[in-house]
């Protein structure tokens, strides 16, 4: 059969295979979204039945998806059983799993306080089931129908990283050298290069790829599937812009995969996280570069709306990575981008604060923040009333009773919260009609025991009672 050429030849050619696979008359076709892909799905039913019907222009991403799914479905993994196939036409139809995928399903049950039981649930469950597409099924896989390329090798990395800078960062209007960023580039990319990489890499493993099905995970969309690192798939799913799961959460899951992971194989847990972060930035990048492509450059406004998340886990990881390669020029230009107030306008989602409290001593100097986005407040408590230099505080804190009882009677303590306060709620009431995530006060006093550590407690208390925000108070000197 000949490709189709318009939308009825297709409707029509699909009618045909249905008929000729099943017997029976196609009553419906119905056309599916298909987001950026170049494929077209349609949902065909029938009296008895329903199936869906793909058209794939690329003869070679067919034959990956449909010799993945027959591999996967003999090692028994969820993925859509074949139904039939008319590669010359570019169609073929798979098993119908409903209309639901795990986006879908968290979008309609998120609350404010987070991820419900049931989402998380089916989280723990995908997770689990990663290592088997990427170890137990990677064994055994024919990699030869892999496409584009059999590998996610260096030429992957920098194509991605190359997608990155020109549909990003270039239409996004972002400053860099050009030059000094391509060897940051080829240093990301080379230390990458030197671990074992030799699983089924999934390559799109994230929340729209995983449809919910009874209660249970099922897979789809592998096509681009290769040999590949470990730690790609687990970063794509963590770090799945949209979704903005919870940190904490994030770091549950990873944990719940490497113990996945060694029960199939020995894992270097050390070695494993070494390289973790790495793949969560190339991840990142590979997306961003997609969202300008589509969103930037094809005008698809929808595309834009991811940005502003992938530049909060852009910001977190800027704080938290362990980073064993010194990419100095790529983290500038990370910090240009979470300092962007442009990029975090295309979402009508309200994105998290977290408010970063602290306390230090001016004997130390005032602390540099390198992992935020350069924004934020020193306050110096030097000027309040010191019980420091009374004996009996002198082994408390300020989070000791005493401390606190002496500070809260004396008035003008009283006073400068309240002018602090107002400034930080003025500030947070403006970050969160930003979508700015991320903003750090600190408090200073001569020996960060005292006064410093109670002016911090003191406005992480009335921010959690105010704000709908996340507070993370660090005493650097009592630390």
């Amino acid at each position: 059969m000949e490709k189709p050429e318009t939308f009825a030849a297709l409707e029509d050619s699909l009618k045909e295979l249905f008929r000729s696979r099943f017997g029976e008359d196609a009553e419906s076709v119905v056309p599916l979204r298909s987001d950026g892909s170049a494929r077209r799905y349609h949902r065909i039913k029938s009296a008895k039945r329903s199936v869906i019907g793909a058209y794939g222009p690329d003869p070679k991403e067919n034959v990956a998806f449909l010799g993945f799914s027959r591999q996967f479905r003999a090692l028994g993994l969820p993925v859509p059983e074949i139904y039939a196939e008319d590669l010359a036409g570019g169609l073929y139809l798979e098993e119908d799993l409903g209309e639901t995928n795990l986006f879908e399903f968290l979008s309609e049950r998120r609350t404010s306080a987070g991820f419900p039981d049931e989402v998380v649930s089916l989280y723990e469950s995908a997770v689990r089931m990663l290592p088997r597409f990427q170890i137990t099924a990677g064994r055994v896989l024919d990699y030869s129908i892999c496409y584009p390329r059999a590998r996610f090798d260096r030429q992957s990395m920098m194509w991605d990283l190359n997608h990155f800078k020109y549909y990003f960062l270039t239409l996004s209007k972002a400053t860099f050298d050009e030059s000094a960023l391509e060897e940051d580039f080829n240093r990301l990319a080379d230390y990458l290069c030197q671990g074992e990489a030799d699983y089924f890499l999934y390559r799109d493993f994230q929340s729209r790829n995983i449809m919910v099905r009874h209660g249970t995970p099922h897979f789809i969309d592998y096509q681009g599937g290769r040999k590949g690192a470990l730690q790609y798939d687990i970063a794509s799913l963590l770090y799945d812009g949209k979704a903005d799961m919870p940190f904490s959460l994030r770091e549950r899951l990873l944990d719940l995969y490497m113990e996945a992971v060694s029960g199939i194989i020995p894992l270097d847990k050390e070695k494993f996280l070494g390289n973790f972060h790495g793949y969560v930035f190339i991840r990142i990048m590979q997306a961003l570069g997609t969202y300008g492509l589509r969103g930037f450059y094809e005008r698809k406004v929808h595309f834009l709306k991811s940005i502003p998340y992938a530049i909060r886990n852009l910001e977190y990881l800027l704080r938290t990575a362990r980073m064993p390669v010194e990419i100095p020029v790529l983290t500038k230009v990370f910090h240009g981008l979470i300092g962007s107030s442009y990029l975090r306008q295309f979402t009508d989602a309200k994105l998290r604060l977290m408010v970063r409290v602290q306390s230090f001593s001016y004997r130390s100097g005032v602390p540099a923040d390198p992992k935020g986005h350069g924004g934020g407040y020193v306050f110096d408590c030097r000027a309040l009333p010191n019980p420091g230099k009374l004996e009996r505080f002198a082994k408390l804190t300020g989070k000791d009773p005493e401390v606190i009882d002496f500070l809260d009677r004396e008035q003008a303590v009283h006073g400068w919260l309240e002018k602090v306060f107002g400034i930080i709620d003025q500030t947070v009431e403006n970050y969160q009609a930003r979508n700015f995530t991320d903003l750090l006060v600190a408090f200073g006093c001569t020996g960060g025991q005292h006064r410093s550590v109670y002016g911090a407690e003191r406005l992480a208390d009335h921010l959690r009672s105010k704000f709908d925000v996340d507070v993370e108070v660090a005493h650097l000197a009592l630390e």
